[in-house]
């Protein structure tokens, strides 16, 4: 065989197994799966609740009318600053001021009945005491039915005067009525504040709001001295606040601003549904009332404006962490048929399955189980299962679903890892 034919099966079997070397590595990297990599480091962990509402004063009055009548002046415009016992609106008082007079002249009359009941009584009186002493002087001369008499006389009398003194009491109290409700058709501030809603004008008739809140309502007072944030929390967040938690608020209407503030309040009972039921998991989410006080909210700030509060409950300082989209669940190992339990509820199927990650070793991957604490806004603390500068598989989620123990993985180049990093 000439030197011309040994080279050229030479380079015919270099080709060859140039192509099966690199038909191995396709194949083998066909079978990598591309993960971002990231080593278990030690950050500065905050977590949070976050829950929306309303901006509310802490203390407001809503005025309504305890009397019916047209309304004939209203001395405040929506929106005014009154003090305490400033006029606000006045009521006509014709008709209570005729009650009034009606009830001092009945009054009047009634003490005129007491006058002459008590003096028939003291007439009655007298008549018995002469007609006892002469029946204890002579008995002949008074016979029993005349004493009697007498004593029956003064009876009467002294009914007729009791009974005249009710009458007289039950007067003066109609004339306290009539003076009261006389006084109700002047409305005045209960409080300071701002007038935050007039829904009202003059012309229109007040009623008592008996039935309904609403009708009745006249005008609402605010003190904005003290603002609060009220806000919503699911049921599975509120377990996890402590009066006096930080809080940081967002209002709509502030965009560029977020102000600060304390949990003031964390409510014991569910927010009731419209029919008046608390609401229950059965047909929605259970939600509680939490009320957070700002330290200086905005001097214009109104009722009712939309915020977004978000509350800290708890932070770690240099903490062991992991990405939460790193932690997965795996099925813990299957037991055999005679010891496998038989029980299906929610807190057996917690146990069949244990949190963990997947550990990254010479481009293969380990599930190794954790146990995690405090959740940030993008880490987990770690309590047990890893060390500091471990390298973990951080994502993507749906890689992170599929990985297996003894997968090979490959870091995932910069470019795809920033496009399928999950929002």
């Amino acid at each position: 065989m000439s030197n011309r034919t040994k080279l050229i099966i030479g380079a015919i079997a270099a080709v060859v197994v140039a192509g099966v070397v690199a038909g191995i590595i396709r194949a083998r990297r066909a079978k990598e799966v591309e993960v971002r990599e990231e080593k278990v480091a030690r950050r500065d962990l905050v977590a949070a609740v976050t829950a929306s509402g309303k901006i509310q004063p802490k203390k407001k009055v809503d005025i309504s009318a305890d009397i019916t009548g047209r309304i004939i002046k209203i001395s405040v415009r929506e929106g005014d600053v009154v003090a305490r016992g400033q006029l606000l609106l006045q009521i006509d008082p014709t008709v209570y001021e005729a009650n009034l007079q009606r009830a001092q002249a009945a009054f009047s009359s009634t003490g005129a009945d007491v006058v002459q009941a008590r003096s028939n009584r003291d007439q009655a009186q007298r008549a018995l005491k002469r007609t006892q002493e002469l029946h204890d002087q002579n008995p002949n001369l008074i016979s029993p039915e005349q004493l009697e008499q007498a004593q029956t006389a003064f009876d009467i009398a002294a009914a007729n005067l009791s009974a005249a003194g009710h009458q007289a009491d039950q007067a003066r109290a109609s004339v306290q009525e009539a003076r009261d409700n006389l006084r109700k058709t002047r409305l005045t501030a209960p409080i300071s504040g701002r007038i935050t809603r007039l829904p009202v004008e003059e012309g229109e008739v007040a009623v008592p709001s008996t039935f309904s809140k609403d009708i009745g309502l006249l005008m609402t007072i605010s003190d904005l001295s003290v603002i609060q944030a009220k806000v919503q929390v699911d049921e599975t967040d509120v377990v996890r606040l402590h009066l006096g938690d930080s809080v940081e608020v967002a209002i709509d209407a502030f965009p560029d601003t977020t102000f600060l503030g304390r949990v003031t309040k964390i409510s014991n009972s569910s927010i009731e549904n419209p029919g008046g039921a608390a609401a229950s998991t059965n047909n929605r989410a259970v939600d509680y009332h939490v009320e957070v006080t700002l330290d200086h909210p905005p001097t214009d700030v109104r009722p009712d404006l939309s915020a977004t509060a978000r509350i800290v409950t708890d932070t770690r300082a240099h903490a062991l962490s992991i990405p939460i989209i790193a932690l997965t669940v795996r099925e813990n190992t299957p037991l055999s048929t005679e010891t496998r339990p038989t029980d299906t509820s929610s807190v057996t199927r917690r146990r069949r399955v244990t949190e963990g990650v997947f550990i990254i070793q010479k481009g293969i991957v380990t599930f190794r189980p954790v146990r995690v604490g405090i959740a940030g806004d993008e880490y987990f603390e770690v309590l047990e299962g890893l060390k500091e500068g471990e390298l973990i598989a951080a994502g993507p989620y749906q890689a992170i679903r599929d990985l297996k123990d003894g997968t090979r993985v490959r870091k995932m180049k910069p470019d795809t890892a920033r496009t399928k990093k999950p929002a």
